[in-house]
């Protein structure tokens, strides 16, 4: 590891950007696999829709909460440890899944473990890394590690549904199982804890920069619950969660969780429908990062008014297409280009807003906000679904909630803070 770092120099940060970037994308498989195992688990099991949605809506939730917790834990244990821990608790939980027989076990092992699990290996891991090993281009690497979601999407969905379709649920979570445990070796190897650790400064900092030591970590509560009681006094935190929640609302949670189940019931096969998944995480993955440059280059409000906008909108649209080639593909084009595209510019304010040291913690509890959105999605649609035999009105009123979080990205001041430490 130190032998390559001193032959790439600062551009050993990209190394470990790839590194985390592979890792959110297999945390990114394991959060999208509910989505194709839906169907299959009726059928094997005939558990009901809005059960098997719960299991998903408490992964989903668990997955957002651990965030500000685990944001504390890399701070105090470092980010190696806590991602090593993480991986292997999402192999060890999806692996469990393959012997599960009653909803309790699905639950637990989809719900609980692997939430608490990929919650660690999430947006928040991405910003920790993006604040510790680089001073410029902040904004595009985020919006490339960001991307990493619609990319495991891209590569996950179409092989796990077709997995799904021949050999039902089980092959499913051993593929996942063993895609986490796969990449433990590599985070042991190429992952320093800091520039510093093998000789290097930040990307972009100059030779001669003075890197400042980090303030000492708090212990696990205090830093996570002091800094979301500081957090809470500012009223940018409580714009910034509340657009995230409807950010989770209107993706992973609804989208994410039930497009294959919609389009099933639109007589589309599940292949199909995972085909225009993982065409949604293509164009993401290029939406995501062309967010990232402009975040920094312009306001992150405006760009926050327009992706917002827009997404409320494409959803809007979808309940009165006719699910044609022709409909779908517009509806794929515009909403995955726009999918989280909000997190760049999101990350921006929140650092403006509350300072480097701190901005992770609250990024970690404004992504709890946007994964209790998604929860309530992933249950509300499915429920929905359950009462009215479609989700006509789910994918309406998640697009009129899109609408609102246009405006309220607009309140928001980000105010600048000045740079706390180069960490």
């Amino acid at each position: 590891m130190i032998a390559l770092a001193r032959r790439l120099g600062q551009n050993y940060a990209y190394v470990v950007a790839g590194v985390i970037f592979v890792a959110l994308l297999a945390s990114a498989g394991l959060r999208s696999a509910p989505g194709v195992m839906i169907v299959p688990l009726e059928r094997a099991f005939g558990w009901s829709r809005d059960v098997i949605s719960l299991s998903a809506a408490v992964g989903i939730f668990l997955y957002g909460l651990a965030g500000p917790f685990a944001a504390a834990l890399m701070q105090r244990f470092g980010i190696r440890r806590v991602l090593v821990t993480a991986l292997v608790l999402m192999a060890a939980s999806t692996a469990a899944s393959a012997l599960m027989t009653r909803p309790l076990h699905l639950i637990l092992t989809w719900g609980v473990l692997s939430g608490l699990g990929s919650g660690c290996v999430a947006m928040v891991l991405g910003a920790m890394v993006v604040n510790r090993w680089f001073v410029a281009r902040r904004g595009l690497v985020m919006g490339l590690l960001t991307a990493s979601t619609a990319t495991g999407t891209l590569i996950f969905m179409p092989m796990l549904a077709a997995l799904a379709e021949s050999g039902g649920w089980r092959p499913v979570v051993l593929v996942v199982a063993a895609a986490s445990a796969a990449l433990i070796p590599l985070a042991l190897w190429l992952l320093p804890e800091r520039p510093a650790d093998v000789g290097l400064k930040p990307y972009g900092a100059a030779a001669d920069a003075t890197v400042r030591p980090e303030p000492a970590a708090d212990g696990l509560l205090q830093a996570a619950f002091g800094t979301l009681a500081r957090a809470t006094k500012r009223r940018d935190f409580w714009f910034l969660i509340g657009t995230f929640f409807i950010c989770g609302f209107t993706t992973n949670g609804l989208v994410g969780t039930h497009f294959i189940a919609l389009c099933s019931d639109r007589g589309l096969a599940e292949v199909q429908a995972a085909g225009l998944l993982a065409a949604m995480g293509a164009f993401d993955l290029i939406g995501t990062t062309l967010s990232g440059w402009l975040t920094d280059r312009y306001d992150p409000r405006k760009l926050l008014f327009m992706y917002y906008g827009l997404r409320g909108l494409s959803l809007m649209f979808l309940p009165f297409s006719d699910f044609s080639f022709y409909s779908l593909g517009v509806f794929t084009v515009f909403y995955g280009l726009d999918w989280i595209a909000t997190v760049p510019p999101t990350l921006k304010l929140a650092n403006e807003s509350f300072g480097e040291h701190e901005a992770p913690i609250v990024f970690g509890w404004i992504v709890a906000g946007h994964q209790l959105g998604a929860a309530a999605a992933a249950f509300f649609a499915g429920a929905m679904r359950t009462v009215q035999g479609d989700y006509f009105y789910a994918f309406l009123i998640a697009g009129g909630t899109g609408l609102v979080a246009a405006v309220l990205a607009l309140q928001v001041r980000g105010t600048r803070h000045p740079r706390l430490a180069v960490a």
